[in-house]
């Protein structure tokens, strides 16, 4: 774990270790607390020794050759269906299984070490990264080894929070390396001159031709200005408070990457759960991005 020589924030405002080597609780009650205040504050929740168990007959899958080079991931729908693989036959049935499994198991994770949260998180696709990021071209907006907060560009949020759940699972024991970067506010403070809300005419427009699943509110939009703004700010990547992580094969690391700068620059196989959650259902709302960009903006951007 390094700073770059422009880092001026302490590594404990940014990760938040968690010494936990079990997907299965009872979880200590300071574990819960700790764990929901690191995560709302935007920091990364770290478990270095939380390692996803494999079976006999899923270690053929640790092969780029699965995906279809075409979707950066692999990816299970909660319906079942599998994409971005050729995968097809036995193997398509091994790793869908795998792939589910791995989802259901973050899933209770998450429900038990943050009872606050059991009955709110919404499960959304999960994949699986066989192929190796570093190196994997991609236009600016969607280079992910570059600095930024996740936003949807056809999926509205309205305010509901992104939270991630990745495990490094890489069999030949290679890191995942992250950049984490500065606080969601200050980022916010820095570039959000350049996002704009849009306007509820081309929301609406966007939403009837099927560019966008639902209208995007003013949020969304700001959301999308911040997430392209910082990518393409070549000053920004390169001279904005960061940290780099490097983390383990066998780690398994938690933020919500809509509040958390961050940037994937190596590393290769790698299991991903994204959940959704209502503001609401925080335990402190007033931390989430919505209501930072509504006391900057000050106005209601829903």
């Amino acid at each position: 774990m390094t700073d770059t020589p422009h880092h001026t924030t302490p590594i404990s405002e940014r990760l938040c270790p968690l010494h936990i080597d079990s997907w299965t609780g009872p979880f200590p009650e300071d574990q819960r607390a700790k764990a929901v205040d690191a995560l709302e504050h935007g920091k990364v929740l770290v478990l270095p020794h939380l390692a996803f168990p494999f079976r006999d007959d899923e270690k053929d899958l640790f092969t780029p050759t699965l995906s279809n080079g075409k979707s950066k991931n692999v990816s299970l729908k909660s319906s079942g269906e599998l994409g971005g693989t050729v995968a097809t036959g036995d193997v398509a049935k091994r790793l869908a299984g795998m792939i589910e499994r791995f989802a259901s198991t973050a899933t209770r994770f998450l429900e038990e070490l943050i009872p606050h949260y059991a009955g709110h998180l919404e499960r959304a696709p999960t994949s699986y990264r066989p192929v190796e990021i570093k190196g994997r071209p991609a236009s600016v907006i969607k280079d992910d080894t570059r600095l930024h907060v996740d936003a949807f560009p056809s999926r509205p949020m309205r305010g509901r929070r992104i939270m991630r759940l990745f495990t490094n699972v890489n069999p030949k024991g290679q890191p995942r390396i992250w950049h984490v970067g500065e606080p969601f506010e200050d980022m916010a403070k820095k570039l959000g001159d350049r996002a704009n809300e849009g306007s509820r005419l081309q929301a609406r427009a966007l939403s009837t031709l099927g560019i966008t699943k639902g209208e995007r509110s003013a949020y969304d939009s700001l959301m999308l200005g911040l997430h392209d703004g910082a990518k393409r700010d070549e000053v920004y990547q390169k001279t904005s408070p960061q940290i780099e992580v490097p983390f383990p094969s066998g780690a398994t690391w938690i933020c919500y990457t809509d509040q958390v700068m961050h940037a994937a620059l190596a590393g290769q196989y790698v299991l991903e759960q994204t959940f959704h959650l209502d503001v609401a259902a925080m335990a402190r709302p007033e931390l989430s991005p919505l209501k930072v960009l509504e006391r900057l903006r000050g106005r209601a951007l829903v």
